[in-house]
């Protein structure tokens, strides 16, 4: 009985050591969990047998148990390395397994331009409806197309910026945007139409005969969009007409086929103060045509997709499958656990939702292994082998002499 029992112990001892190497193997695999031999005894009895004079069958392994702590998150230069601060998983779709979850978020882009890790397995989304929000009951793969972002007529600009209030009235009139002398001040900028072409919308500035009036011109190109627009200040220099701080122009049409550009331009925020002329701000809505030029993914698991025109848009956001028994998922092997009864229904959520994990780009979770500790383990490993051997060693013995009586 002796033997049997040892043999027992030198199987766990194997196994315990087994685990510990691998462990050890993969100290360095990002998003690596850690396991745990746990062990039980072997006892056999039946209803006849006294409890009291039993000595049990010696042991067994009962489970190895996956130890999901945090490990260390170590920056990357990569922005398409995720890392999650919290609990849960990236879910991937794969192609033999459905869908399989990782803690490893070295993440790429294949030739179809989908993101996915080292097994070819594609990252999933939450996609974005166009309005902010996210459809977070359905998945699909996040793919990064390189198509042409279309452009965008402009159709609003706001143009903030202070007129002196003691300018003189132009000695030469009238206004003639090619003579400096007919007008005070002018400033320009560029905008867009349907097709992404460029033009020059220059605007000019009279001052008028009336105290604390301007009249306000809008060329495109050279050509004028309009009459005068008359901009009236008050006492203090706050803008009073238009009222609504507003100026719609009339449609230009422009000469290379595209669309008209139907401009409202927005000066409420100008002045008419005693310091010099100047444009504090200029913007405008429209844009050129553009090309993919980066991704950002934020802490919230929102993928932004830049574009070299300085556009971007909201491609979805990383969906995370939490688990209510982690420790019963199957390894799948590349870093992968799949769907287990014993692990429970997986839920799905946004980062940093409810208990859901937060999202790092440019980082990833090593192993959470403590190396230390499993030399340690490694050591009783093999103490407790030794002891079984030993204990084999000393049954032979005892046989040895049994067999020896004469």
């Amino acid at each position: 009985m002796s033997f049997d029992i040892a043999v027992t112990g030198l199987n766990a001892a194997s196994k315990l050591l087994d685990t510990t190497a691998n462990n050890i193997a993969n100290v360095g695999t990002t998003g690596f969990k850690r396991s745990k031999a746990v062990f039980s005894d072997v006892f056999a009895s039946s209803i006849t047998d006294s409890s009291a004079t039993q000595t049990g069958s010696g042991v067994k392994l009962a489970k190895i148990s996956q130890q999901f702590s945090q490990g260390n998150v170590s920056l990357t230069n990569n922005n398409m390395d995720l890392a999650i601060n919290g609990d849960g998983f990236f879910t991937l779709s794969s192609v033999d397994k459905g869908l399989v979850y990782t803690r490893a978020g070295e993440f790429s882009v294949d030739k179809d331009g989908y993101v996915v890790n080292s097994n070819l397995n594609r990252l999933q989304i939450f996609p974005s409806t166009g309005s902010g929000s996210f459809a977070s009951g359905s998945l699909v793969d996040l793919q990064l197309e390189n198509s042409t972002f279309p452009p965008q007529a402009t159709s609003n600009a706001t143009i903030g910026l202070n007129l002196p209030s003691g300018a003189s009235v132009p000695g030469t009139g009238p206004f003639d945007p090619n003579n400096l002398n007919t007008f005070n001040h002018s400033s320009s900028m560029t905008i867009y139409d349907s097709q992404g072409s460029s033009h020059a919308a220059t605007t000019y500035y009279v001052k008028d005969a009336a105290p604390n009036s301007w009249s306000q011109y809008l060329y495109i190109d050279g050509t004028a969009v309009g009459g005068a627009n008359t901009m009236v200040f008050d006492g203090a220099g706050v803008l009073q007409t238009p009222a609504s701080g507003q100026f719609t122009y009339p449609a230009y049409t422009p000469t290379n086929g595209a669309g008209d550009i139907n401009l409202t331009a927005d000066f409420s925020s100008s002045t008419q103060y005693g310091t010099d002329f100047v444009v504090n701000s200029l913007s405008q809505d429209g844009f050129e045509s553009g090309i993919l030029s980066g991704v950002e993914i934020d802490a919230n698991g929102v993928v932004s997709a830049r574009y070299s025109n300085q556009a971007s848009e909201q491609l979805g956001k990383v969906a995370i499958t939490l688990f209510n028994n982690p420790q019963g998922l199957q390894q799948a092997g590349n870093n992968t656990w799949t769907e287990t009864f014993t692990a429970g229904a997986g839920r799905l959520g946004e980062p940093g939702t409810s208990n859901f994990g937060l999202i790092q780009s440019s980082a990833l979770e090593s192993s959470n292994v403590d190396l230390s500790a499993e030399l340690v383990e490694m050591v009783t490993a093999q103490r407790n082998f030794q002891a079984n051997a030993q204990v084999i060693s000393t049954a032979d013995q005892i046989t040895q002499a049994i067999l020896n009586i004469r």
